[in-house]
């Protein structure tokens, strides 16, 4: 069995669609552009969830320490 680092699975995830929940709550769904050591994240064509409003951005640097969950492959609902 392969052990698959966490840095290791975002880096596969490099431009691909990735949906990630913050620990306010928000929901982001983008393309992974790039990412550092503290999962610091740049977002590219972007759909905020934010209290039921969609919102879409062209890019976004997300701060690692208030990621909660990030799931490659995954879509706002």
């Amino acid at each position: 069995m392969t052990t698959i680092l966490p840095l290791g699975l975002l880096d596969k995830a490099i431009s691909s669609r990735v949906w990630i929940l913050m620990k306010d709550d928000r929901e982001f769904e983008g393309t992974l552009r790039g990412f550092d050591d503290f999962f610091n994240m740049v977002l590219e064509n972007v759909i905020e969830l934010d209290n039921g409003k969609k919102n879409k951005l062209e890019q976004i640097l997300l701060n690692g320490t208030q990621i909660c969950l990030i799931v490659p492959g995954g879509e706002i609902s």
